[in-house]
């Protein structure tokens, strides 16, 4: 998702190349899943009215995909976040660790403006893997508390990853789909006015629930940011929403 700090790894991805984070990481699934571990991830979730705006465009896009061609895999819209730190599979006795250093990167972390605008695709977007919007605003705040999340998972027994970090919004999955170029083309021209504005104000455990279309993400825990200083603002340096 965007750009500096450190991130998560995500174990679906190992061997694959690209940033920490990197789009599509929260969903990937393995067999043979422990029935007292869970798939977790923490990340800050878009909230209203930013969701509005960013699932309209997404919309839009869809709308005008071909019906006799295999379209991109989108993912739920009402699930939408910013992966700060993809865990993986772990143990059920473990969760409270992790809730643990959530807390401790909550209580020196203040809320902050996030502005969501522009789109990508990984790794190319003439041959895509997965489509994303960018981070405007708010991409040094994210890799400062990914930083931090990397630091006190460790402190908790999780292994370091090392990848990059990369703040990012995954709207869809393409795994070489004919139409994914396309996608990609139509998605980056729709997203250039867009202005997502928003205030991160919680980090959230998320689980991945599979299967029966797209994964859902359900809320384990969320921690409110509560470091001194308040929400920064920074919108009036990339435009207006």
């Amino acid at each position: 998702m965007s750009h500096g700090g450190r991130g998560g790894t995500h174990d679906g991805g190992r061997g694959r190349g690209g940033p920490a984070g990197a789009p599509g990481d929260e969903s990937t699934g393995e067999s043979g899943d422990h029935p007292a571990s869970r798939r977790v991830f923490i990340a800050v979730p878009l909230p209203e009215p930013a969701l509005r705006e960013v699932t309209a465009l997404v919309e839009s896009v869809r709308a005008k995909a071909d019906p006799d061609v295999r379209d991109v895999r989108w993912v739920r819209l009402d699930g939408l976040h910013l992966t700060l730190r993809f865990i993986g599979l772990v143990a059920e006795e473990r969760l409270e660790a992790i809730g643990t250093a959530m807390d401790r990167v909550a209580g020196s972390t203040a809320p902050f403006e996030v502005v969501v605008a522009g789109a990508g695709a990984f790794p190319t977007a003439g041959r895509p893997r997965a489509l994303w919007l960018d981070v405007a605003v708010g991409r040094d705040e994210l890799a400062a508390a990914a930083a931090g999340l990397e630091d006190e998972l460790a402190v908790a027994g999780l292994e370091r990853s090392d990848r990059p970090y990369r703040a990012h919004l995954t709207v869809a999955r393409a795994d070489g789909v004919r139409a994914g170029a396309d996608v990609a083309r139509r998605l980056v021209d729709a997203a250039t006015g867009l202005r997502a504005t928003f205030t991160a104000g919680e980090l959230v455990l998320f689980q991945t629930i599979q299967g029966g279309g797209p994964a859902r993400y359900e809320r384990l825990r969320s921690t409110p940011l509560h470091g001194v200083g308040g929400p920064r603002n920074e919108t009036a340096t990339v435009g207006s929403r």
